[in-house]
C-alpha cells in the first residue's frame, strides 16, 4: 500500500466499521485469527494505540487459555489452524519479553512453547533463542550476530518466527548442548501439572 492508499484505508468509514464489528465479533467468539486480522490492520494503518493494545491484550487472554487447554489434555500445538496463532501469540510475548531484557521471562515461555509444539524446525530454532537467552545475549545483539536477516522462509508459517540463522543450526545445537540440557534442567518443572 502505498501513502495514498493507507490514508484512504485510514478514513474510509465502511472499513472502519468492519474492522470494529470484526473486532467486537472475534473477542465475543474467541476468534484468534480475526483478532489477528484486525491487528495486522490496526498496525498497518497506524491507528488508535489504545485500541492496538487491547487487541493485543485479548490475543494473549485467548492464546494462553487455549494453550493451558492443551497441556491440559496433554495434546500439542501444531502451526496449522489457529494453534499458528496460539504460537505466534506466545511467541511474540516471549519476544517481547526479551526485548525489555527480561531474560528469564523470555526463555520460561520460550522453553514452555518448545516442549508444547510438535513442529521440528520450531522447536531447534527455539533452543538456540533459549540458548542465547541462557548467557543473556539482548535482542538486538541476537539479530545482529545470530540471524540471517536476508534468509526467508519459504514455508509461510515460519514467518512469524526466527528460524533462520547464520551459522549452521543442527551445528551450534550440538556445540551448544550443555548449556541447553542445564537450561532444561532448571525449567523442566514449567512442564509439571
Amino acid at each position: 500500500m502505498d501513502k495514498e492508499q493507507l490514508n484512504e484505508a485510514r478514513t474510509n468509514p465502511e472499513f472502519l466499521k468492519y474492522l470494529e464489528e470484526t473486532r467486537v465479533d472475534a473477542i465475543a467468539t474467541k476468534n484468534i485469527s480475526a483478532l489477528y486480522e484486525v491487528l495486522d490492520s490496526f498496525l498497518i494503518l497506524d491507528l488508535d494505540e489504545e485500541k492496538i493494545n487491547a487487541v493485543y491484550q485479548n490475543i494473549l487472554k485467548i492464546a494462553f487459555e487455549e494453550v493451558q487447554n492443551k497441556i491440559d489434555n496433554d495434546k500439542k500445538l501444531t502451526l496449522d489452524g489457529d494453534d499458528l496463532f496460539y504460537v505466534r501469540a506466545f511467541y511474540e510475548h516471549a519476544i517481547e519479553k526479551w526485548s525489555y531484557d527480561n531474560f528469564d521471562g523470555a526463555r520460561q515461555l520460550l522453553f514452555v512453547l518448545l516442549n508444547i509444539t510438535e513442529d521440528e524446525t520450531l522447536q531447534k530454532a527455539l533452543k538456540a533463542h533459549i540458548i542465547s537467552l541462557a548467557i543473556n545475549t539482548t535482542l538486538d545483539n541476537f539479530y545482529e550476530n545470530d540471524v540471517n536477516l536476508e534468509a526467508s522462509n519459504e514455508d509461510e508459517k515460519y514467518g512469524y518466527f526466527i528460524t533462520e540463522f547464520d551459522y549452521n543450526l543442527d551445528e551450534y545445537l550440538q556445540l551448544n548442548e550443555d548449556t541447553y540440557n542445564q537450561e532444561y534442567e532448571k525449567l523442566k518443572h514449567l512442564l509439571e501439572k
